[in-house]
C-alpha cells in the first residue's frame, strides 16, 4: 500500500508539472484509449488534482472515488509509518479485516453496484 501511495504522489506529481507546462492531457486509461469508453475510475487523477486547489464540489462532480483514493493516499503512510515507529501492525490488521468484509455479498455486491453506476455516470457525463 506504501509503493500504491508512492506511485500515485508520483503519478500526480507528473501529471501537475505536465500541467503547467503543456494544455495536452496524459491519457493513461487502456480502457479510454481502445474502447473510446471512460472507465469507473476515469477522472480519479483530475478530481484528486481538484482536491488540491480546494475544489470539494468539483472534485466529487468529476469522480468521486477521487475523494476516496486521496484520504486514502494521505492516511495510509502516516498509518504505516507509525506502525513502523511503534513496532504494531495495526494498518495491516485493518487491511485484513477491510478484506474479510468485501469478501461478503452483503457489502460486496452494494459496492460494486455503487462502482457500476459511477461507470455510468462517467459515460453519461462524456469524461
Amino acid at each position: 500500500m506504501f509503493i500504491a501511495c508512492i506511485a500515485g504522489y508520483t503519478w500526480l506529481y507528473f501529471v501537475l508539472s505536465n500541467e503547467r507546462s503543456e494544455s495536452k492531457q496524459v491519457q493513461v486509461c487502456l480502457i479510454k484509449q481502445f474502447t473510446n469508453i471512460p472507465c469507473p475510475s476515469c477522472g480519479s487523477t483530475r478530481s484528486i488534482i481538484l482536491l488540491t486547489k480546494g475544489n470539494f464540489l468539483q472534485a466529487l462532480n468529476m469522480n468521486p472515488m477521487g475523494v476516496i483514493i486521496a484520504f486514502i493516499m494521505l492516511l495510509s503512510p502516516i498509518w504505516i509509518i507509525a506502525d513502523l515507529i511503534t513496532r504494531k501492525k495495526t494498518f495491516f490488521d485493518f487491511y485484513l479485516k477491510i478484506e474479510s468484509y468485501l469478501k461478503r455479498p452483503r457489502y460486496a455486491i452494494p459496492l460494486i453496484l455503487l462502482v457500476i453506476i459511477n461507470w455510468i455516470w462517467n459515460i453519461a457525463k462524456g469524461l
